[in-house]
């Protein structure tokens, strides 16, 4: 029982984060569930809400995506996808976590210090590509995406709305793909239903919490995740090598 409230706690959480920010659902919720589950069973739960809380919210966002720039991420990133595999397969995985985490860390803090690129296509292209390889290499889509946005000083509700728009693209491939390759379990699919109550309890809490969020607190929150996401990626790569 205590570990059935944990998980709904985990999955409340999340679901608040990621329908008031459009992103940071892995980030709260993967280290947890991996607390509570294998690896897989973590990761396909993790993407199996994610689709499911952006499949509610994309509607309601549907007028603030910015169209021209999630196909160029779409596109960059299916290019990428390929190069993460080859990299998971050729490369220490461990060694490469460590520098994307240094590398994470040290450009927030260039952020926080008012880091500012001006958005082209070609980064557009760039940064869907470099989401795309980290996605198939260490299962992590959204840090990219978030420096980009917050670099080039997007509208939180753009940034919302593209985000939730790519992750239906990005992890609905990502679950075919586990699927396919690595199969599934029942669990996976039954605490998925189990927490679909509190996913929506989420969504309700997240949209209020959204608009009560200024840009100024919005670019905060997005600071915030990105050194999560860090010091996570820091802290798996360090465990691992000892």
């Amino acid at each position: 029982m205590q570990e059935l409230l944990l998980y709904f706690f985990i999955i409340l959480a999340a679901a608040i984060l990621q329908t008031s920010t459009g992103f940071g659902f892995s980030i709260m919720a993967t280290p947890f569930l991996l607390l509570l589950f294998l690896p897989q069973e973590a990761m396909q739960i993790n993407i199996i809400l994610s689709l499911v809380i952006s499949l509610s919210l994309i509607w309601k966002v549907r007028q603030d995506i910015d169209v021209a720039l999630l196909k160029k991420v779409m596109i960059g990133s299916v290019v990428g996808a390929p190069f993460g595999s080859l990299l998971f397969a050729f490369v220490n995985v461990t060694t490469f976590k460590l520098l994307i985490a240094i590398l994470l860390i040290g450009l927030t803090i260039l952020l926080m210090k008012n880091l500012s690129i001006q958005q082209t296509s070609g980064r557009d292209y760039g940064v869907g590509f470099i989401s795309g390889m980290l996605t198939t290499s260490i299962g992590m889509a959204g840090p990219p995406l978030l420096l980009y946005f917050a670099s080039t000083h997007r509208n939180k509700e753009t940034i919302r709305a593209v985000s939730i728009a790519y992750y239906i693209f990005i992890y609905l491939i990502s679950l075919l793909s586990q699927v396919t390759f690595e199969g599934t379990s029942k669990m996976v699919w039954l605490y998925s239903m189990y927490a679909l109550p509190i996913v929506f309890i989420g969504l309700i809490l997240g949209q209020i919490l959204f608009n009560r969020l200024n840009q100024k607190l919005f670019r905060s929150l997005i600071y915030l995740l990105l050194v999560a996401a860090g010091l996570i990626l820091l802290i798996q790569s360090i465990g691992t090598m000892l």
